[in-house]
């Protein structure tokens, strides 16, 4: 942690800078992302397809156990002893709400090769989120570099670009990165003050990709679009049933996330890689192809294909789901976007089933309605989600229905998403203070009476010499009670001299650890009636939190950005 100073230059020479570096950010986040999918894909998934199908089967295992190896010896040798997650694109959401801390670039490369050996090998999880994870480095490497150029206000802004210039790039997506980047941080909200760098990112990292990849869509989409009321019904109708879909898948997601914590390494990748071999080997067996083994970009041509039964497609959903809750279980690293767009693309095959005798005439239709509905619901990005299936395609007609079914979604996911360090909305000045540690706020150094001092004492040293209202009483470094100017007048003046502290001290006020939140400090004193928390390590006091204290917000901000 580090004390910020004020930016330096004169404001355009400033904005100038951040928009130059903006740009290289998404320039070295392109190329990056370019050289991450020449291997991983084309060097090694491409490969893997054209394989027999028994090697096509116990490949993602053996990608769980490479990526295991990997993040317990590169990882922690890197990390200096601490234990990786295999996290990449949830690392971007914790790090952007963490205004005190720079991402830790350490671990980069061994997720990056773990992501590698995951994706590469055929686990059921995309690339984006080793893209955006390459992106939000680049660009906090960047910030930490030219740091004088940014205030405190915009410490996040180039994490920011590089998660934008990701997506960009992975999904050739421009539009999609910028708004996915200042989307996902929120469930309700987005972040601010990023708009025009995110875009000047996402854009040259579009440009620097595409000069490899080529310009041509993600999806293959033929035809435009239309739609009438009856589509647009079927959209509603998919929306639930996305959004409901999505709230269970990512519940199972979050509990396969809890799991990969719970076991060690090598176990959870054998278990969780015996799994998916026997899910590639039902999946060759019913389909004909490892449907089940890798990204599933596969699985999105295969889904618009009108020839496919409405049983068929809810079983591959199932086994898709499957396949991605094992490889997160088995500490696979990879992204979720892909996962959730697959998922997505084979429930709207199931509702364009139902209606494909209406105007609509499109096989690719509920498919990628249902792109916008389960993704934009799954990660909560609405927004993102309509974008990247008008974009992704080249055919704005989607955004019309994709948005109806994408609000619906939202709408059956309660407070889930498929990341845990999102939230609800952006907070305040005031609310952001309140979620400080009390350390922030209490004072050590402060005056307290003994148990066994007399009222008069109480009075005369505290009252009147110090003018104290309420004063702690601590016996060494027990803490007793509070003795307060209330109870001094409970007890008729002429008895001060005969009666302790002890014996009109107040013992019901409630105490706080130092770890605890300043929000919980303002509940705790508001509901007691007091000014003043005494707080506690046991019974061994450790200090007090005013409401004097808390609300000089300024300095409670330059205590906690201060050197530690």
């Amino acid at each position: 942690r580090r004390r910020w100073l004020p930016a330096t230059g004169t404001g355009d020479d400033r904005t100038r800078a951040i928009f130059a570096l903006a740009a290289v950010t998404g320039v070295v986040t392109g190329l990056g992302v370019a050289g991450f999918e020449w291997l991983t894909r084309e060097q090694l998934l491409d490969r893997l397809r054209h394989q027999s199908a028994a090697v096509q089967i116990v490949a993602p295992l053996i990608g769980l156990v490479l990526a295991a190896l990997v993040l317990q010896t590169i990882g922690r040798r890197l990390a200096r002893g601490t234990s990786l997650t295999p996290s990449t694109a949830d690392e971007y959401v914790k790090n952007f709400h963490d205004q005190g801390e720079r991402l830790a670039l350490r671990p980069v490369p061994s997720r990056l090769l773990a992501s590698v050996a995951t994706l590469g090998l055929g686990g059921a999880m995309g690339f984006e989120g080793p893209a955006i994870y390459l992106g939000a480095s680049v660009g906090s490497a960047l910030q930490r570099a030219f740091s004088r150029w940014f205030s405190r206000a915009d410490a996040k802004l180039l994490l920011a670009c590089g998660a934008a210039a990701g997506v960009s790039a992975i999904f050739k997506a421009p539009a999609t990165g910028l708004v996915f980047a200042l989307e996902v941080p929120f469930q309700d909200d987005i972040a601010r003050r990023m708009l025009l760098p995110a875009g000047i990112a996402s854009a040259t990292s579009y440009l620097a990709f595409v000069a490899f990849a080529g310009t041509a869509p993600f999806f293959a989409v033929s035809g435009a679009p239309p739609f009438d009321l009856r589509d647009l019904g079927g959209s509603v109708v998919l929306g639930l049933l996305c959004g409901v879909g999505a709230r269970l898948f990512t519940g199972a997601l979050i509990r396969a996330k809890h799991l990969a914590a719970e076991f060690p390494p090598l176990v959870r990748a054998l278990s969780a890689g015996a799994g998916l071999t026997l899910l590639a080997a039902l999946s060759f067996l019913l389909f004909g192809d490892g449907l089940t083994v890798g990204a599933g970009y596969d699985n999105l041509a295969w889904a618009v294909d009108p020839r496919h039964g409405v049983g068929l497609v809810l079983l591959l959903l199932v086994m898709r789901a499957l396949a991605t809750v094992l490889t997160v279980a088995g500490g696979g690293v990879g992204g979720l976007f892909i996962p959730l767009v697959v998922e997505g693309a084979l429930m709207g095959d199931v509702v364009g089933g139902l209606f494909r005798a209406s105007s609509a005439g499109s096989s690719n239709f509920f498919p990628l309605v249902g792109v916008s509905a389960f993704l934009g619901a799954g990660y909560r990005v609405p927004l993102a989600a309509v974008v990247f299936a008008a974009e992704a395609t080249g055919r704005p007609g989607f955004i019309v229905p994709g948005l109806m079914a994408s609000v619906v979604a939202q709408l059956c996911m309660g407070g889930r998403s498929a990341s845990p360090y999102q939230r609800a909305r952006r907070a305040g000045h005031l609310e952001r203070r309140l979620d400080l540690p009390l350390a922030a706020a209490l004072r050590t150094e402060v005056a307290t009476v003994p148990s066994d001092a007399t009222l008069a004492e109480f009075f005369s040293q505290h009252l009147l010499g110090n003018r104290q209202q309420a004063v702690p009483v601590v016996d060494g470094d027990r803490y007793q009670g509070i003795m307060s100017l209330a109870e001094l007048r409970d007890t008729p003046q002429s008895r001060w001299h005969d009666v302790t502290v002890a014996e009109a001290m107040r013992t019901d006020v409630p105490t706080a650890a130092p770890q605890a939140a300043l929000r919980d400090a303002v509940a705790a004193m508001e509901h007691a009636d007091v000014d003043v928390l005494p707080v506690t390590e046991g019974r061994s006091f450790v200090g007090v939190v005013t409401t004097s204290e808390i609300v000089r917000l300024d300095e409670i901000l330059d205590r906690v950005d201060g050197p530690r």
